[in-house]
């Protein structure tokens, strides 16, 4: 069973930091001196999807084959916080701060404001959705997901692809962006929000960059490859600078492309996140935690 406890120095002290860095000092700009890794939580089926929620000091994320949302805090370590959950993946925090989900099970994208679930969208031209994966907000208030096939489950695929989609909240409007990727899944935009950056963890086991021109994308050349495993969940800092989960934990690259360091972890990293002071990562079983300077 995992600890919802309160972490013990023990736990902490049993995963040490363990960094390949290849660019000294981009590192050095990104973590404090003596940074560690650390393992927060274990014991649970695969952990995806984290989202800061910066006002409370507390981390949402998701456990998609116990169909739970999770929580975590400092203070009591990880607790429930929605069962079921309809297998969600990925989360997102609006503009006003409400949890947005990207719902296997329910093929949607559903919003939480106060405590209620309402559905945003789950069918494009009149059919369902695959499984939306992860989303992202952009500052009109747009959300833009992926929608790969992963999480069918026994549904029959009724979508001719795995698609890239914008959504307007206000029309419900659902647009394509992107439709030439093999499995899209995590994504995030660069601070200034001129770039699109889309992993493919299916065979291309890549990381795209767009050029982002108001509701659509142009471009869509090869950011980076990543070379263990494939890339899951992404994220950019401030700097530009971006952080991809991996098969050897996550790897961090720099605004050109090249490979600032990896962490690595002894579990495969899903998806990662930014937020008070901390690099949260999610990797299969475990949470682990590793201090930074970085920010979003």
């Amino acid at each position: 069973m995992y600890d919802t406890g309160v972490i013990t120095l023990a736990l902490l002290a049993a995963i040490s930091a363990d960094f390949e860095i290849k660019d000294q000092k981009a590192f050095d700009k990104l973590f404090p001196k003596d940074a560690k890794v650390e393992r927060l939580a274990t014991g649970m089926q695969f952990i995806e999807g984290p989202a800061w929620i910066a006002k409370e000091n507390r981390l949402i994320f998701s456990d998609i084959p116990a169909n739970e949302l999770k929580q975590w805090t400092r203070a009591k370590g990880v607790e429930t916080f929605r069962k079921p959950s309809n297998n969600t993946n990925g989360n997102t925090l609006d503009r006003k701060g409400n949890l947005v989900s990207a719902e296997h099970s329910a093929h949607r994208v559903s919003r939480t404001v106060n405590g209620n679930v309402e559905s945003l969208i789950e069918q494009f031209e009149g059919k369902d959705l695959n499984s939306p994966n992860d989303v992202v907000e952009k500052s009109d208030g747009s959300l833009w997901f992926t929608d790969p096939d992963y999480g069918l489950g026994q549904r029959t695929k009724v979508q001719e692809g795995n698609y890239v989609y914008r959504l307007d909240p206000a029309t419900k409007t659902l647009t394509p962006v992107a439709k030439d990727f093999d499995k899209p899944n995590g994504l995030c935009f660069s601070p200034d929000e001129k770039k699109f950056y889309i992993a493919d963890s299916g065979k291309p086991r890549h990381i795209r960059v767009f050029k982002v021109d108001g509701k659509t994308i142009t471009g869509g050349e090869v950011f980076v490859k990543i070379d263990k495993g494939g890339p899951d969940g992404i994220r950019c800092d401030r700097a530009g600078n971006v952080w991809s989960s991996s098969g050897d934990g996550a790897q961090i690259f720099a605004p050109d492309g090249h490979l600032i360091a990896r962490i690595l972890l002894p579990e495969a990293a899903a998806n990662l996140e930014i937020g008070g002071g901390m690099l949260f990562l999610t990797a299969r079983t475990s949470l682990y935690a590793v201090p930074i300077k970085a920010k979003r």
